[in-house]
Parts: C-alpha cells; sequence; structure tokens
C-alpha cells in the first residue's frame, strides 16, 4: 500500500481499549478508512462505512457501534465544519485519541475517458481546496461537483459510465485516494500525486459515548473543547484566553464556528496542550467553565506526534499542590 496511505503518522497512536465495532465515514477506500486502519484491535473488528459524518457519529450516540473515526481537521482547509458542529451541539461524545493522515490525490475516470473530455470533476470538499491549483492549471474551466467523500466520487464511477452526485449533477472523473485505485483497477487514472501542496495531513479523530476510559496522561497530550462566546462585548475573548494563559496551558487551535442562531452569535473550537488530570490543566478549565457555563469538554487524548508539552516549573503540579497547600495552611484547613 502507499505509504501516504497506509495512516502512517508522525508519530505512534497510543493502545487503548478496543472497540467491538467501529462506523467511519465511507464507502471503502476513504482516507478516514486508512486512519481507522491505524487503531489497535480494528483487524479484529466490525468496521462500518457511513454515508456522512453526522451519521458515523449518530451511530455512536445510537450505540449502534462502540466508536466511530470522523475528519476533524486539515493543515490546508483547517477545521472540518461538519465534525466540529456536530461534536459541537449533539448529546456529548469524547474523543479518545487522533491520527494524522498524508494525504496524496488522483484523478480517475471510467475507461476512455482521456483528460481532454473532463468538463466536471467531484471530490469532497476538503479534498478540492487542495488541487485547486492544479486543476487550474491542467483543467481550466472545469467544474467542481460536492461529492460527501473522496471515495464516492470514485467508486459511483465503477458502472463504466460518469457519476451522478447525490444532488443529481454529473461528472466526468473523481478525485480520491490510490487506495480507491488499487481495490478497484477498472478505474482509470488520468493523473497522480495532483495535489497543491506535497506536505498535506488530515486529522482524524476516534470518538466513543462519555462513558469510555479516558487515555491516561503520557506527558504529550491535548484536551479538546467547546467554548461558546457567552457575551459579544470587548475583551470577552481576551477573557478566556487568560485563562490559559495565566496558568502556563499553550493553545494548539482556537477556531470560530456560528452557533447558527443568530447572526454574530459564536463558539471556539479549541485544542490545548496537556491534559484534564494535570493541575495546569484543570485549572484552566474550571475557569472557563465558571465565565462560560455552558463550555463543553470533549476529550483528553495522546499527541498523534508524540510530542512532548514543555511545562515550566512554576506551572507544574507540584508547584499547584504546593500553593494550594500553602492556602490551605493560611485559611486554617
Amino acid at each position: 500500500m502507499n505509504a501516504a496511505l497506509s495512516g502512517v503518522a508522525s508519530g505512534p497512536v497510543d493502545p487503548g481499549p478496543c472497540a467491538r465495532e467501529y462506523a467511519f465515514l465511507g464507502p471503502e477506500g476513504t482516507f478516514t478508512e486508512a486512519a481507522l486502519r491505524r487503531v489497535p484491535g480494528v483487524d479484529d473488528a466490525a468496521c462500518t462505512p457511513m454515508s456522512s459524518v453526522p451519521a458515523a457519529l449518530a451511530a455512536v450516540r445510537e450505540e449502534r457501534v462502540d466508536a466511530a473515526v470522523v475528519p476533524i481537521e486539515n493543515s490546508v482547509e483547517g477545521g472540518v465544519t461538519a465534525t466540529l458542529d456536530d461534536v459541537s451541539f449533539g448529546a456529548e461524545l469524547r474523543i479518545l485519541r487522533e491520527i494524522l493522515v498524508p494525504i496524496q490525490f488522483v484523478l480517475v475516470a471510467p475507461p476512455g475517458v482521456s483528460l481532454s473530455d473532463v468538463h466536471a470533476v467531484a471530490t469532497h470538499s476538503h479534498a478540492w481546496a487542495q488541487i485547486r491549483g492544479w486543476v487550474e492549471q491542467n483543467l481550466p474551466g472545469v467544474s467542481y461537483v460536492p461529492a460527501s467523500s473522496t471515495a464516492a466520487s470514485a467508486m459511483d464511477m465503477l458502472d463504466g459510465t460518469g457519476g451522478v452526485s447525490t444532488e443529481g449533477l454529473g461528472y466526468d472523473a473523481g478525485v480520491c485516494s490510490p487506495v480507491v485505485v488499487q481495490r478497484h483497477p477498472e478505474l482509470n487514472v488520468l493523473a497522480e500525486d495532483i495535489g497543491d501542496n506535497e506536505h498535506a495531513v488530515t486529522r482524524f479523530v476516534l470518538v466513543a459515548r462519555p462513558d469510555a476510559p479516558m487515555p491516561e496522561p503520557t506527558g504529550a497530550d491535548k484536551t479538546s473543547l467547546v467554548i461558546p462566546l457567552w457575551e459579544d462585548r470587548p475583551g470577552a475573548l481576551l477573557e478566556i484566553l487568560e485563562q490559559f494563559a495565566t496558568r502556563g496551558v499553550n493553545l494548539t487551535r482556537i477556531e470560530s464556528r456560528p452557533t447558527g442562531t443568530h447572526l454574530g452569535d459564536y463558539f471556539f473550537s479549541v485544542d490545548i496542550d496537556g491534559h484534564i488530570r494535570e493541575d495546569r490543566v484543570s485549572e484552566a478549565l474550571m475557569g472557563v467553565r465558571r465565565i462560560c457555563p455552558r463550555t463543553r469538554f470533549l476529550g483528553s487524548y495522546p499527541r498523534a506526534d508524540g510530542r512532548a508539552v514543555h511545562v515550566a516549573k512554576h506551572y507544574s503540579d507540584a508547584a499547584f499542590i504546593q500553593a494550594r497547600s500553602w492556602v490551605n495552611n493560611l485559611k486554617g484547613h
């Protein structure tokens, strides 16, 4: 299998409790399946492809599967809105681990179709964002047709004709991973390695129900949160950020998303360095929760790249314990 699609991440994926059944954004051959195949014990589990991210997460909530793997962030296009919105507003779920998958794309079509015959190309929106430059240079004027996944855009052409999207739009070629071609050699490869950024990576997360055992701290951890902006006023975001800064907690990602209720109402999707079982992180979360009572905890889990989090001495657990003990003594406890 092509190394870029075997699910090789930039660091080890932690072992953990193995689920019996998984859902993933399908069909087979998606980059999401490549990420799923890196989860320990998955080869002995049932894996069910789903038509969309919400469908995969609904299967977890409804206890039809134990966990699901879905994309959450891309190094080129940013956050995957379908995932961010679903985990932010649906019934609570927990992220147990993350997986990083390097991305490569191929352009495929039914047999007999040449590059000059292509007038419309289908693929997932995040894939399209990563190949726009190549398309403008090599296929000027072609139309883009949205597909539910990269694999779906190719699989719909397996009958030897052009594909038709869920919106009823026809297309001549699809953009997918090389794995789809390996599994379906009847597809006609028009171009290989068409991504605009050779270092593109997509981040996937393994999601389970809130009662799933939380991964233990490793020293190289990440915590994900949803923080609603409780009041639209000067300094509101700064007050949130100060809860992390004053406790030495680094934000690795912060992304605003509309709540959908009315214009100007936003929430923040946040990743921070550290685990909730570290004092500096738990203290920061308490501070955020005090001022944003609807803050949602999505999970603490090992970083996929295994990069250790540097913590200054005065932000260590020992420093928090000593300071807390000193205050308690002063209070006569």
